[in-house]
């Protein structure tokens, strides 16, 4: 069964250029993070990409990194679509709250594909580094999906340690795993920060070795279902934060695993995490890169590996 990448790029600015982190070049011939995503995506199996935007940046975005996609998923058979999140696109019944300026977050996104996923899918954002290991892992869980299998969910799990900035603090989905690995609980925790002896929050250690989500899921067509009933239960359950709050993917799926609705598999990575939180994350992630390529995990031609020269 064909599966498909989910890419969560509606965070992506109108205006191209410095200081839009989505689109800093970071590889040797300027290849953005979400060039190696979905370069790794392919390589491990995935058929299908869909790019979540919003409609007021698809121009600048196709001219940006999505023609450039298209062409390469053309000669290799990979469908890609377009979703589109928008501020106003609410359950039935519910109005805009006035003032309301940003969207209703990853929830909301990956609600936005509905119609356009019939099959198992990855999510992912589009500014995160996952390495090659994880697309791998989670593709060879997805293919085992069967109806009967439909609230059988999966995410990367990567080590707190190999996820923090050197610059300052990150949030990060601290996750619960039982003994077969399988998550039990996760604590979405802000103002992670490095210390001398590992990591603290606010001031109180965190375990450095840690499982912890970044938003890489695997997730089933039925989900899509389970999202629109969970959007419409946030707005009646919201108690008077209308204008900051977010319907968040991991805050839903802990939900869902609190009531014994799913399971979710943690699929354990040792590949190191990078992204671009602070502007100065930039030289360490431009060095990472480099290093990937001293040690021949990619080529010159990034899509060489598959015939594809110079796109």
């Amino acid at each position: 069964m064909k599966q498909t990448l989910v890419v969560m790029a509606a965070g992506i600015g109108s205006r191209y250029g410095a200081g839009i982190k989505q689109l800093e070049p970071v590889g040797p011939h300027g290849e953005i993070i979400m060039d190696y995503s979905i370069h790794d995506a392919i390589r491990a199996g995935f058929r299908k990409i869909i790019f979540i935007i919003r409609k007021e940046i698809e121009a600048d975005f196709r001219e940006v990194i999505g023609d450039r996609i298209e062409a390469v998923c053309a000669k290799l058979g990979v469908e890609v679509r377009y979703a589109f999140q928008a501020l106003d696109d609410l359950p039935e019944g519910v109005t805009l709250p006035e003032g309301r300026k940003k969207p209703w977050g990853t929830g909301q996104a990956v609600l936005a594909c509905k119609g356009l996923i019939q099959e198992p899918f990855a999510v992912i954002n589009a500014d995160d580094y996952y390495g090659k290991d994880a697309f791998v892992h989670i593709h060879e869980f997805l293919g085992q999906y069967t109806p009967e299998r439909s609230h059988d969910f999966c995410m990367a799990g990567f080590i707190l340690k190999n996820t923090l900035s050197e610059h300052g603090g990150v949030t990060r989905g601290i996750c619960q795993v039982d003994g077969n690995g399988y998550l039990t609980d996760i604590v979405e925790t802000k103002h992670i920060v490095k210390t001398a002896t590992g990591a603290a929050a606010d001031g109180r250690a965190v375990d450095v070795e840690s499982p912890v989500s970044m938003n890489m899921w695997g997730l089933t067509p039925e989900f899509v279902d389970m999202l629109e009933e969970g959007f419409a239960d946030f707005f009646e359950s919201m108690d008077g934060d209308e204008l900051q709050a977010e319907y968040l993917l991991p805050t839903y799926i802990g939900q869902l695993l609190g009531q014994g609705r799913v399971s979710v598999k943690v699929l354990e990575t040792d590949d190191r995490w990078f992204g671009v939180t602070y502007h100065e994350d930039k030289a360490a992630v431009v060095e990472a890169f480099k290093e990937l390529y001293r040690q021949g995990s990619y080529g010159d031609d990034l899509y060489g590996d598959m015939g594809i020269k110079n796109l």
